[in-house]
């Protein structure tokens, strides 16, 4: 047995909890892995730099890559033309009670769930513009924006930055087991066993059109004296760079672009499902092409949006910057990606699965999905990322679910599940610190009050986890 294998996660594993930063572990495992491969002070790491660009040249890993750099670059666009400014701008006028803000909250979800940070920059600086107008806190107003965010994001199975990631992370975790099978399909199967993100979005509903304040908890309130925090609470214009003062506001330059994605990805997904899998009618939507259908889709939508604004006289320099500006925040994003699968082919060359089966095939079936949900939700919550959790804990679990017999669609939904209660519950998320960034909250005191409901749905999820394989 090569207990080798395990050093690379385990040295991840420790030194993301230790400094509370992913991309540096996720590396720091990569290196390790070369060493361990290849123990020479030069060969360890150009071993390592060879895990990292077959993990990068692999087909379907450049189109995750091209998809994520793209769409945030056509977010980008939306955000130099004025699209989040408008929406907001036209919703704080438009609507005026809890009911309308709430079901505008859950409405909008529908075209702006391509990913949780692009959630709350929309929908964050309406419920600010609104706060005086609504009987909750602000610490509630955010609850309530987030359960909409990462929660309802992870179980959308079409044109979201998550599901070319989530799709690669099974692929590579079934590699590695020798699993045949399509990802996608994977991933469309373990959405139903995301338990803690539909417990979260229930608990949402329930606050946002049922439960009532009992009393003013302000504590998690960041403000910097009495007085800016009277005038100040419901400002929303530069609460958030994508609603400046400075840029201009038309909410169609939102819409449009969105609805575009969208509509193109259904439509290039059927078109190759027919073409490629003969298909025809449903079957033909749910095929293997997807990240072809995703990239056509947003590559079009950059194309006309940007033949657009040009006709309405935007210059075509602004728009290449901000194209590529766009692009370039995800670029932590996309040097996480090169590190997950990097650490990938590195486990491969080290048998990480078969030291897995051999050494965790004592563990019963229907204990798989509990354990490895309540360890990714520790890690998550200390690491503070969803895609961390599952680049660290997917080939684990499902290393441990092929050997025990457990079922692949609970345990993947185990997984995301917890890297979900990371992204909604820690103080380190992006996704806290990014609310509370708008609705002017202290992150640590905010990210205090979400716990308490998150342990409650992830409470709930591992009984389900515990419970379920004893009917399925």
């Amino acid at each position: 047995m090569n207990w080798f294998s395990i050093i690379p996660f385990i040295v991840v594993v420790i030194t993301a909890i230790a400094t509370k930063q992913v991309i540096p572990s996720l590396f720091f495992g990569v290196v390790v892995a070369g060493y361990l491969v290849t123990p020479d002070w030069l060969g360890g790491m150009t071993q390592a730099l060879e895990f990292v660009i077959k993990g990068l040249s692999d087909p379907n890993n450049l189109k995750i890559i091209i998809f994520l750099y793209a769409f945030s670059g056509l977010i980008g666009l939306v955000r130099i033309s004025g699209g989040i400014k408008g929406f907001v701008q036209t919703a704080t006028e438009k609507i005026s009670g809890r009911k309308g803000a709430f079901a505008l909250t859950w409405l909008s979800a529908l075209g702006t769930f391509s990913a949780p940070s692009f959630r709350i920059v929309t929908i964050a600086p309406v419920m600010k513009a609104m706060v005086k107008k609504l009987p909750m806190t602000k610490q509630e107003l955010g609850f309530v924006i987030e359960t909409t965010a990462s929660p309802f994001v992870v179980l959308v199975p079409v044109a979201t930055a998550f599901v070319g990631y989530m799709s690669s992370v099974i692929g590579l975790s079934m590699d590695q087991n020798g699993i045949e099978g399509d990802p996608y399909m994977f991933f469309l199967r373990s959405i139903p066993f995301n338990f803690f993100a539909i417990s979260m979005i229930l608990i949402g509903f329930y606050l946002s059109f049922f439960h009532k304040s009992k009393k003013q908890a302000t504590d998690a309130e960041n403000k910097d004296s009495e007085q800016q925090g009277e005038e100040d609470d419901d400002q929303w214009e530069d609460c958030h760079p994508s609603v400046s003062k400075d840029l201009p506001s038309n909410y169609w330059h939102l819409i449009l672009p969105l609805a575009s994605v969208i509509i193109f990805t259904f439509f290039f997904m059927y078109m190759l499902g027919v073409k490629k899998e003969g298909a025809e009618g449903f079957e033909a939507l749910i095929n293997a092409s997807v990240l072809d259908a995703m990239v056509l889709a947003v590559v079009i939508s950059i194309t006309w949006f940007i033949i657009y604004l040009k006709i309405r006289s935007y210059p075509l320099r602004k728009q290449m910057n901000e194209l590529v500006t766009g692009g370039n925040e995800m670029m932590s994003v996309i040097l996480l990606l090169a590190m997950v699968w990097g650490l990938s082919k590195g486990s491969e060359a080290l048998n990480f699965a078969q030291t897995i089966s051999q050494s965790l095939q004592w563990i019963p079936a229907s204990f798989v999905a509990v354990l490895v949900f309540l360890i990714g939700c520790a890690l998550s919550y200390f690491i503070g990322s969803s895609w961390g959790t599952w680049g660290i804990l997917m080939p684990v679990g499902v290393s441990i679910a092929t050997v025990s017999g457990s079922s692949l669609p609970i345990v993947i939904g185990a997984v995301f599940a917890s890297g979900t209660f990371g992204a909604f519950s820690s103080p380190l998320s992006d996704n806290t610190n990014t609310t509370a960034g708008i609705l002017n909250l202290n992150a640590v005191r905010y990210a205090k009050f979400k716990f308490k409901p998150a342990a409650m749905a992830a409470g709930v999820a591992a009984v389900l986890y515990l419970a379920l394989p004893f009917f399925l």
